[in-house]
């Protein structure tokens, strides 16, 4: 019997020096945030992802039911973002016959061709400029052209950590695309080589007064002090939550934070549901001119799509006026956010396809829609989704979510909790520790890059020179009863 303890011994001890080991090996690595953060029960993370497929045949779901984004949508982000092979294998998984809504692009006959790897003509940036000039209808000093369609969508220092935003930034100086600060200002994180689109929000945080109200000094000061910034967004609404004004809790606002954002440290910052600048949309353009001129930057608004009162005034004044935001984007009712009451996440707003279509329209009908820049928002950062809000009338598509996957986001849902296992919606130091600015900026760089190709690849199947020239006539929709409608009859 004593082998048999001797044995048992041996096997505990070698058990305790490879637990020792892989727990060393866990906390000094950096590649992976999950088993930095969770050494050794990480692993089972990976092992249950390993088999996933497998369970979710038998047992859980398919690879198309999870929300808000499915297992197949995850995949394609992770492997794009590590540059592994994002193909699948053995067709579609998607029972076409029996999806409603579902896309189909209808390609070319005579599609055009992509500059294959190691020929001259291959650009592994796969460069996608804007196609309109930002500001030049209303030839700002300070106009130009975006050299990528596809730019980071506001997402705040304050709701993100310090080290996610830092790798957003850097990532988007290697992609060369632009990332929105949100509303939360700008923080020595969003100084790592991407240029900026700075977002006021209703709380005027970096250009505001002790009392809240907007500081046009503080403003400029700002923008002269920070070259990168290339736009200004004035922000009167996001999908997620419309008609409510951002919250940070108390915990969340550090020295940091407090000196990004002009407000004291450690107190809730509440913002205001609306602008106190102005207050209808004359006003608003007032504001927005007044911008432009001060600051000679391009500027733009931001809002979900819920009354049509408003966009049709708007598209109205600035034919009649010659004021206009030098760029719209529409956020999407689907659209995330860290934070919102429930009811205004699942019934407030109108969905991004839909609600961009009607204020396109609007613009149309004053024959406006060349002269201003259309971006589009909310769960559009897949190549058919934003290939089909190109055809919509988007010049630029922002993704914000699907950035956050690359840099390692695992769709917990915890952001609100302050307690992201990722690192990324936290400012707790054990838990951003995992998530190493280097590492995730090249992932996020390669997600971009790869949107941007498979756009590319999507519009020449297409037969056509840039996604620009996708039009709804390009697109048929499915429905569940063997039927489809092309997607002009759809969104008119």
């Amino acid at each position: 019997m004593s082998w048999i303890y001797l044995s048992l011994g041996i096997l505990a001890a070698a058990g305790t020096f490879l637990f020792i080991g892989v727990l060393i090996y866990d906390l000094s690595q950096n590649k992976h945030t999950i088993l930095h953060n969770f050494p050794v029960v990480g692993h089972f993370r990976y092992m249950l992802e390993k088999i996933g497929p497998e369970l979710r045949q038998y047992i859980v779901t398919d690879n198309d039911e999870e929300r808000p984004f499915s297992r197949d949508q995850r995949t394609w982000i992770y492997a794009s973002a590590k540059q592994q092979n994002n193909y699948f294998g053995f067709g579609t998984d998607n029972d076409l016959e029996r999806t409603s809504n579902y896309l189909i692009l209808k390609q070319s006959a005579f599609p055009k061709s992509v500059p294959l790897p190691n020929t001259a003509e291959y650009d592994d940036n796969h460069t996608l400029n804007c196609a309109k000039t930002l500001g030049g209808w209303r030839n700002r000093k300070k106009a130009f052209i975006p050299e990528s369609a596809i730019y980071v969508s506001a997402m705040s220092y304050g709701s993100l950590g310090s080290a996610a935003v830092e790798s957003i930034n850097s990532g988007c100086g290697i992609a060369g695309a632009l990332q929105n600060t949100g509303e939360g200002g700008i923080s020595r994180y969003h100084l790592n080589g991407g240029d900026l689109i700075l977002q006021l929000g209703t709380g005027y945080f970096g250009a505001r007064n002790m009392d809240g109200s907007f500081c046009l000094k503080k403003l400029v000061d700002t923008v002269e002090k920070h070259p990168s910034v290339r736009a200004i967004e004035v922000k009167l609404s996001q999908g997620a939550k419309p008609g409510l004004g951002g919250h940070l809790p108390a915990a969340k606002v550090t020295g940091e934070i407090a000196r990004a954002r002009g407000i004291p440290e450690g107190k809730a910052c509440i913002s205001p549901s609306s602008h106190s600048t102005f207050s209808d949309v004359d006003s608003m353009l007032d504001f927005i001119e007044m911008l432009a001129d001060e600051t000679g930057l391009p500027v733009g608004i931001k809002s979900a799509v819920g009354e049509m009162k408003f966009w049709e005034e708007l598209a109205r004044q600035c034919d009649q006026s010659g004021r206009a935001p030098d760029f719209i984007s529409i956020d999407g009712g689907e659209g995330g956010t860290g934070s919102a009451p429930q009811a205004f996440a699942d019934h407030v707003s109108m969905p991004f396809k839909l609600g961009f279509t009607r204020v396109r329209s609007a613009f149309e009908e004053e024959c406006m829609e060349d002269k201003i820049v259309f971006l589009g928002t909310g769960k559009v950062g897949f190549p058919i989704e934003a290939a089909f809000a190109f055809a919509l009338g988007c010049d630029m598509v922002g993704v914000a979510r699907e950035a956050l996957l690359s840099i390692g986001c695992i769709q917990a849902q915890r952001c609100h909790t302050g307690h992201c296992p990722a690192g990324i919606t936290t400012h707790n130091k054990w838990l951003m520790a995992g998530l190493d600015p280097t590492l995730k900026s090249a992932r996020l760089a390669n997600y971009i890059t790869s949107l941007r190709y498979d756009v590319i690849k999507l519009a020449a199947s297409a037969g056509l020179e840039h996604p620009s020239q996708l039009t709804k006539e390009h697109f048929e929709i499915l429905d569940d009863q063997f039927g489809s409608r092309c997607a002009s009859q759809v969104f008119c």
